[in-house]
């Protein structure tokens, strides 16, 4: 009898863990349980680049699956964030966005994607200044002797930029206007040329991230004359803000976030910018981004929209009031 209660025990027992097996299974079998890819919309090399797989590393860490940077560039960015927007929203495919995908929702141009319908903000990463940069031949050493320049000889003052339609070029007609300076736009395919362009005297002026130019800068080839940030910035904290240095109110930093398809599970939303904001607390981070001249921006998916639904307007003012065509 008693052996009989024994097997019945045991019974019970193995029918209670049989039963509980598929519980476990199935709560390990959530997201998420295979490699997630985190697609950058640009070429290797840059900022998007580096910093994409700072926030890889430690996501995958986090999250107990490997995530695998996709660099898919193209269309000025557009290109690799049509390829997110048409994902699955299930949170196995996410956008290292930055500044592009608003100026490219307010340049006019026809995308095969809504930023806004199609696309969903998890959190925002970080923010990085731009920097006002002369050409050593220009006889201006503060950001008021530049202004000043170019309010004398309207259009004499020739300024590079990356490409018509950038950040590069719709920053500089920002600062500009804020100025009150006219300036004649030069734009290349990259910031590179312009950069050999400004050291050699063809150009006067580019405004590009502080990361991108600290080299040159460091190395006498060109002066620094502003930072756009609100503060100035940790790597290069010589050069004054653009608000220290002659024109009051004037800030202009790109931003890096996250982004996913759009209705993506609110669980998995929750997650991702949990982990997002927690990886950004790390010390390790928080100097790998200050080596990129980048502060930290943790905060909410619904801050991180109200930001782009800011910039798009700021944008398409811009290109409105200047008459930007941008093809």
């Amino acid at each position: 009898m008693n052996d009989l209660k024994t097997i019945n025990r045991r019974t019970l027992l193995a029918a209670g863990a049989s039963t509980l097996l598929p519980l476990q299974a199935n709560a390990q079998g959530g997201w998420p349980n295979r490699p997630i890819k985190l697609v950058v919309p640009f070429a290797p090399g840059g900022s998007n680049d580096i910093l994409s797989r700072v926030l890889g590393a430690k996501l995958s860490t986090r999250l107990g699956q490997p995530v695998v940077i996709e660099n898919k560039g193209g269309g000025g960015g557009t290109i690799g964030t049509d390829a997110v927007a048409k994902s699955a929203p299930d949170g196995y495919t996410l956008l290292f966005a930055s500044t592009s995908v608003t100026t490219n929702a307010a340049s006019g141009k026809k995308l095969p994607y809504d930023l806004f319908k199609d696309l969903q903000p998890i959190g925002l990463l970080a923010a990085t200044p731009f920097v006002v940069v002369v050409s050593n031949h220009v006889k201006a050493h503060t950001l008021s002797e530049f202004i000043a320049l170019a309010r004398a000889k309207p259009k004499s003052v020739n300024y590079g930029t990356a490409g018509i339609g950038g950040i590069n070029h719709l920053g500089t007609e920002l600062f500009a206007s804020a100025a009150k300076i006219e300036m004649t736009h030069v734009p290349y395919k990259g910031i590179g040329p312009a950069f050999t362009d400004l050291m050699a005297g063809n150009l006067q002026m580019t405004l590009p991230t502080l990361a991108s130019v600290l080299p040159h800068i460091r190395g006498e080839k060109m002066r620094a004359l502003a930072v756009t940030s609100p503060e100035r910035s940790p790597l290069a904290p010589e050069i004054p803000t653009a608000s220290e240095a002659g024109l009051p109110g004037f800030q202009l930093e790109a931003w890096f976030g996250l982004l996913g398809p759009a209705n993506m599970p609110a669980p998995i939303l929750k997650r991702l910018n949990e982990e997002l904001n927690w990886t950004l607390e790390q010390p390790d981070v928080k100097e790998a981004l200050k080596r990129e001249a980048a502060t930290t921006t943790p905060g909410t998916p619904e801050k991180f929209a109200s930001l782009m639904r800011s910039e798009v307007t700021r944008w398409g003012n811009l290109i409105r009031d200047k008459n930007i065509e941008i093809d």
